[in-house]
């Protein structure tokens, strides 16, 4: 039973952004006082990464760990309304993320994944593998 009305609810839903979430914006700005230029859901790179590196070959993808199913055999089951629109709705999620991963290493690209919740608590350590992922390309 959701505790909602489903104005509430639809309108929580609106609010949800696919892009330029706050953990997004975290690690770009993070990124971008220390020198690196990129460029933010770029439509030419399958899969509209969060972030591109496109000389470097490198994309990041900023995931949430709710609509991309961080430990979903264990989570999902927390979801108790309309669980299986939402457990269709996120495996579908997960399975996509496999299929833009599999395009873009296919591709030559090197991927970055991480979650919003390592980004809020770990921010140095994800722009420490950024930064070694890109030296490592521009070394090559």
């Amino acid at each position: 039973m959701d505790v909602l009305t489903k104005e509430q609810r639809r309108r929580n839903m609106q609010a949800i952004k696919g892009k330029e979430t706050k953990i997004e914006i975290k690690l770009a700005k993070a990124l971008w006082a220390n020198g690196h230029r990129y460029r933010k859901n770029d439509k030419t790179v399958f899969g509209k990464p969060d972030l591109t590196f496109k000389k470097y070959k490198v994309a990041v993808f900023v995931d949430s760990e709710y609509w991309h199913g961080k430990n979903w055999d264990k989570e999902k089951f927390r979801i108790k309304s309309n669980r299986k629109f939402w457990w269709t709705k996120i495996e579908s999620n997960i399975k996509r993320d496999k299929i833009v991963n599999k395009e873009l290493k296919r591709q030559g690209w090197r991927i970055l994944r991480f979650w919003g919740k390592e980004i809020d608590k770990k921010l140095e350590l994800c722009i420490f593998k950024i930064e070694a992922e890109l030296r490592k390309r521009s070394d090559a």
